[in-house]
């Protein structure tokens, strides 16, 4: 644009000729009072939503004095999954945060979104280029001044010249385009928060399922030993005549039957394994993990005040983001109804003769529109601007109604696994009481058995309701991991003990 300031004088002299003295006149004071309208926008007032939480959670310890932190949306939550103390944990979360395919392909729609939001606002620049080349031309006679029946002969001009184009911004249009671009641009960055949390968190569960396989593999594979054993005995007492061959098949079928569940859990465990390898962005085949059995898991999570909720869940800070830009876009919808002021010119050099083209006297400047017209405002479209607006109302209407029923959701996720937990720990204990006293049982019918007061029968549905509580047992443990893991991710992703009350 400063090559235009040699210009202006002459464009002033044009201006004071006879021949276009009045229209120039009148357009100038109309240039400028549209321009004072760049920047008003027309988008409605954007607030964001107000949320009726409650004073606490429901399913929260009554003594509980937690707060959760409260750090901004875009600041990450810590690596929570630590709190667990389990280094293999540790470097799993850590290979996933690398290679996870699903968070490549998050992290590239976040780049995409921040590419839309630079190109809107590049909407709001002159957008200048460059160009040279010939035209073949006749002007016409009136073009010229002559007569209407004169004779004009065809020509070659040469140009090479540098263009200038430039919408203003009448009525908020390009900069409610830019609100809604970066309004969505937020809400990509918290959707790839809310996926690094999911990937986290599903890769701990996954981690614990496998421990609890593990766990499940230990206990039938001790299991096993002991019938194994018990069968070589019942088989030495019926070749010795002391016991009938009932008794020795019904061993031998526990005995089998122990094998065969064994061998299901070692299946399960490999599907479980191969699940886990996909969320580490590796091949099953380039994957193992140790068999180690799982240990009961004793964190305690602080769920903090469903206020807090608001400003640490990033699918909520997503679906108020897409709130955000929904407004905007009701007030680029709304512009439409109003003016477009597009400016454009040319400076550079224009010639008859390509060897004459860089000269100084072959200087040449235009300002104006150099296709279609400088203002422009549709007067019937069979109501098409009217849809539009409409149409942008209905979204946001949309997404505010998302926007309220994601923060239900969330506090129904975060009242579910405050409710598991807390009933968790005395269904835990009353299973341990369960486990202790099937052992017993089954100590006091093999007792029983050798003096002869119950068949073999009584010791096997003892034995077999050890095996079942036990199983039991584990199952809880797991559980307790993964409500652990869930009630985390609920609640947004870490805490700091130092934000208590």
């Amino acid at each position: 644009m400063d090559y235009l300031l040699p210009y202006y004088p002459r464009a002033s002299t044009v201006a004071e000729s006879p021949k276009r003295p009045a229209g120039t006149a009148r357009l100038i004071p109309l240039l400028a009072a549209l321009l004072t309208l760049a920047g008003c926008s027309l988008a409605p007032s954007y607030q964001p939503p107000v949320v009726d939480t409650p004073a606490a959670f429901k399913e929260a310890p009554a003594n509980s004095q937690w707060k959760t932190a409260e750090p901004a949306e875009n600041i990450p939550r810590g690596e929570w999954w630590k709190a667990f103390a389990d280094p293999t944990l540790d470097d799993l979360e850590a290979r996933a945060a690398a290679a996870n395919q699903d968070l490549k392909a998050g992290a590239a729609r976040l780049a995409q979104a921040r590419a839309l939001q630079q190109n809107a606002r590049s909407a709001l620049f002159p957008q200048i280029g460059i160009g040279a080349g010939p035209t073949r031309q006749r002007p016409s006679p009136a073009s010229q001044g002559l007569a209407a029946d004169a004779d004009t002969s065809i020509s070659t001009l040469w140009r090479a010249q540098a263009t200038v184009a430039y919408e203003a911004d009448l009525f908020g249009r390009v900069s409610s385009s830019v609100d809604a671009a970066k309004a969505t641009t937020e809400q990509r960055e918290a959707l790839f928060h809310s996926l690094q949390l999911a990937i986290q968190a599903d890769v701990a569960q996954a981690y614990f399922s496998l421990r609890e396989l593990d766990a499940m593999s230990a206990l039938y594979a001790e299991t096993v030993t002991l019938r194994e054993q018990s069968t070589q005995l019942f088989q030495r007492r019926f070749d010795e005549g002391d016991i009938s061959e009932l008794e020795l098949a019904r061993s031998r079928t526990e005995l089998a039957s122990a094998r065969s569940e064994a061998l299901g859990i070692a299946r399960q465990r490999a599907v479980a394994e191969h699940s886990l390898a996909i969320l580490l962005g590796q091949a099953p085949a380039a994957f193992a993990l140790p068999a180690k059995p799982l240990n009961r898991v004793s964190l305690q999570v602080p769920a903090g005040l469903p206020s807090t909720l608001l400003e640490r869940r990033p699918d909520i800070a997503a679906a108020e983001r897409a709130m955000a830009a929904a407004n905007a876009r009701i007030g680029t919808a709304r512009a439409a109804f109003f003016p477009r002021l597009s400016l454009t010119g040319a400076l550079g050099y224009e010639s008859a003769e390509l060897g004459d083209l860089f000269k100084w006297s072959s200087r040449a400047f235009v300002m104006g529109p150099l296709v279609g017209t400088l203002l422009s405002l549709p007067v019937f479209d069979g109501g098409a601007r009217q849809a539009g607006v409409d149409q942008a109302h209905a979204a946001y209407a949309e997404e505010a109604a998302n926007y309220q029923q994601t923060v239900l959701k969330a506090f129904k996720e975060v009242e579910d696994n405050l409710a598991h937990l807390r009933l968790l720990v005395d269904q835990t204990q009353a299973q341990d009481e369960a486990v202790s006293s099937a052992r017993r049982s089954a100590r006091l019918s093999q007792i029983q058995y050798r003096e002869g007061s119950v068949s073999h029968l009584n010791v096997i549905d003892a034995d077999r309701s050890v095996l079942q509580q036990q199983r039991v047992a584990v199952q809880l443990e797991a559980e307790q991991a993964r409500a652990t893991v869930n009630l985390i991710r609920a609640i947004g992703g870490g805490w700091s003990s130092a934000s208590t009350n």
